[in-house]
């Protein structure tokens, strides 16, 4: 063939076109718009760097890097072979590019918190399913198929356009201060409002009714399955999207609604009042809010009938046998730190209030406490008096429930009202 000077440029463009194609289009990269707008790669395509052990600080499950993408060998089961990134996210767009085995089952989770007492990821952490539905070997329910926000909420089937086993899709998850949306292959497949009525109905009523912390957590760590079939990821990227404040009356002087009972003690609303009193069993009782709250300022007003040993937990989470693991704000009878922070089932007292300082409390009369967390600091105040201001990595790092305590032993009745809030 001839080539004239015409149509070497015309090949040259050519060339120059399909190089720029595929530059654009290449795994593990950004564009320039996207990197702009805020976008962050959380795999290179070359090494696990920002990736480890659920619960651990190093990588050593089955997971490694085949082909510039990260691959789980299919050695995992239901109790091991996760991965989580490196950093924990909150608000955020998320897409990611995935390919299984034939009836392969993976997941992508998110919001996943870390503590010994979780042993597995997904009793805090919602989970967009990832499984080759057409050819699994077993019976699957509605709930378990792909694209599911796994045993909560169902895609729109006649939406899904899925490639079979052994090719690529993409899948998107976009949470914003409660709303989230799952995407497949670039269309939206599945919409809901979390810890709302209906969410909390569907949490209490299925596969989640005993993981009491089950998708309460505003904030967590990406994580990867590895269910015991291989699996491929790439293009694993993540955009943050800013936090919403909101002010939150957290008792309705009507009923309970919005808090949740743990233990046999009593909890009851009389008069446009919260009550708590000791029962029978004489021991500690706990009514926690059924969301979560990390960044707050929150005001209560107490009033302490007979002894008054209470007090009021933050960023708490429930353990089995009615224990509540956190800090607690003191509300207790004057001369024993109203308003001083103490660490159950840990450290103890963290810090006390000053002794001049016992005569704010107000005995048989109504107190304002008010309690402000903000990262690493918490600050109260006792009637408009700041009784302490302290900072702590460990308290920066917790998340979790409002909780009121009745303590044990018998004979306390307090009463509370106003209890608002402001998140931050």
């Amino acid at each position: 063939m001839k080539l004239t000077i015409k149509s070497i440029m015309m090949s040259a463009t050519a060339s120059l076109m399909l190089f720029s194609s595929c530059s654009s289009t290449e795994p593990n990269t950004l564009t320039a718009e996207e990197a702009a707008d805020g976008w962050v790669l959380l795999f290179d395509g070359k090494t696990m760097d920002g990736w480890r052990d659920y619960n651990d600080s190093v990588l050593t499950e089955p997971w490694h890097v085949v082909d510039g993408c990260i691959q789980a060998k299919g050695d995992g089961s239901d109790a091991s072979g996760y991965i989580v990134s490196e950093k924990q996210y909150e608000n955020f767009e998320l897409s990611w590019d995935w390919k299984l085995s034939k009836g392969g089952n993976s997941g992508m989770l998110y919001h996943v918190v870390e503590r010994p007492q979780f042993a597995v990821p997904y009793v805090t952490g919602p989970e967009y399913q990832l499984i080759d539905t057409p050819n699994f070997p077993e019976p699957l329910e509605d709930w378990q198929k792909l694209g599911v926000d796994y045993a909560m909420h169902l895609p729109d089937t006649t939406l899904m356009k899925v490639n079979p086993y052994g090719e690529w899709n993409n899948s998107k998850i976009i949470f914003d201060n409660g709303h989230v949306e799952h995407w497949l292959n670039g269309v939206k497949i599945l919409e809901f409002e979390a810890w709302t009525d209906d969410w909390f109905d569907r949490k209490n009523s299925g596969k989640w009714a005993h993981a009491p912390e089950y998708g309460l957590a505003k904030k967590g760590v990406f994580c990867l399955q590895d269910h015991g079939y291989p699996a491929s990821f790439r293009n694993i990227k993540v955009k943050e999207l800013p936090r919403k404040s909101k002010e939150v009356s957290l008792f309705n002087g009507v009923d309970l609604k919005g808090w949740e009972k743990y233990g046999t003690e009593l909890w009851y609303v009389k008069d446009g009042l919260l009550v708590c009193e000791s029962g029978p069993d004489k021991q500690y009782g706990y009514l926690a809010t059924r969301e979560y709250y990390d960044d707050f300022d929150l005001s209560v007003e107490f009033k302490q009938e007979a002894d008054g040993n209470s007090g009021v937990f933050i960023r708490s989470f429930i353990e089995e046998d009615v224990k509540v693991n956190g800090w607690q704000v003191e509300v207790a009878p004057k001369g024993h730190d109203t308003g001083g922070i103490y660490e159950s089932y840990g450290r103890g007292w963290l810090i006390q209030i000053p002794d001049e300082k016992e005569t704010i409390l107000k005995e048989g009369e109504w107190n304002t406490l008010r309690i402000k967390a903000v990262g690493d600091n918490v600050t109260t105040w006792l009637n408009g008096q700041e009784m302490v201001n302290f900072d702590d990595a460990k308290i920066g790092a917790g998340q979790g429930r409002i909780a009121l305590q009745i303590h044990d032993g018998g004979g306390i009745k307090v009463l509370w009202r106003n209890l608002n809030v402001k998140t931050l």
